[in-house]
């Protein structure tokens, strides 16, 4: 308006503190704290993965001097071959597969068991005409105390619909890339070839996925839960597991 002075407008940048990040807002910081990865998965497989914090690290030790079973469902592609035994690998061979059945397959999963059987008992360095022996095979106890090759204690078709099918494994000292691998093998035991497309942990020793914590469980409140809910499970198992007799005398519970 005529008349009136101009008044200039000026633009100053300043900040403010960020509260995100106050003790008051999200709560006191742990800065020491160690987490320790128990058996270990590839990063073409998912499913039960152990984590050892603080002091229950000292535990994934007495787990792997326990030698326990993991299970996993391995799901299978018949008809082709690639270099790296995955899906999505380079494929080598295509082949036709119309002439495998559930008990072809079926077949071919028995013989793997029967020879995995006994490939257990010979490093588990057992005489079976003991007392001890049997008691230990009717507790399903039996199992190397030493490394050794993967066994298979189990193995069956769950699902079969060529050209998918999904196998249950239960199993020791093994990597995922083996039971791809395995995948491949009876592919070629059933006179065609065979791709893994999934391989997934469903228990690690006595732990399963009903004691997983989900992405977004990943906190200190649903972690603390989770040992307090475990750990006298855990401390019975070990000591079970590890009892004298077997192998390493059981550690006391932390």
């Amino acid at each position: 308006m005529e008349g009136s002075e101009e008044k200039a407008l000026t633009l100053t940048a300043t900040s403010v503190p960020s509260l995100t990040n106050h003790p008051l807002v999200c709560g006191p910081a742990f800065t020491s704290l160690k987490v320790g990865v128990g058996h270990r998965l590839d990063a073409q497989a998912s499913g039960v993965l152990v984590l050892g914090v603080g002091h229950g690290r000292s535990l994934l030790t007495d787990m792997y001097n326990a030698h326990l079973t993991k299970d996993y469902t391995v799901r299978g592609l018949l008809g082709k071959a690639t270099d790296d035994f995955c899906e999505d690998g380079r494929l080598v061979e295509k082949s036709t597969y119309d002439h495998v059945t559930r008990e072809k397959l079926d077949r071919i999963l028995a013989l793997i068991q029967g020879s995995h059987q006994k490939a257990l008992v010979m490093y588990s360095n057992l005489d079976l005409q003991t007392q001890e022996a049997y008691d230990m095979a009717v507790r399903g106890l039996i199992r190397p105390m030493n490394k050794s090759p993967m066994l298979i204690t189990g193995i069956r078709c769950l699902h079969f619909a060529p050209p998918e099918f999904l196998l249950e494994v239960q199993c020791m000292h093994e990597t995922q890339k083996q039971l791809r691998k395995l995948v491949h093998e009876i592919g070629l035991e059933l006179k065609t070839t065979a791709v893994c497309s999934q391989v997934r942990r469903t228990r690690d020793g006595f732990f399963t996925l009903d004691d997983a914590l989900l992405r977004t469980q990943w906190d200190i409140h649903s972690i603390q839960n989770a040992i307090q809910a475990t750990a006298p499970r855990v401390a019975v198992e070990l000591e079970k597991s590890l009892r004298p007799g077997l192998g390493t005398p059981a550690a006391p519970p932390p």
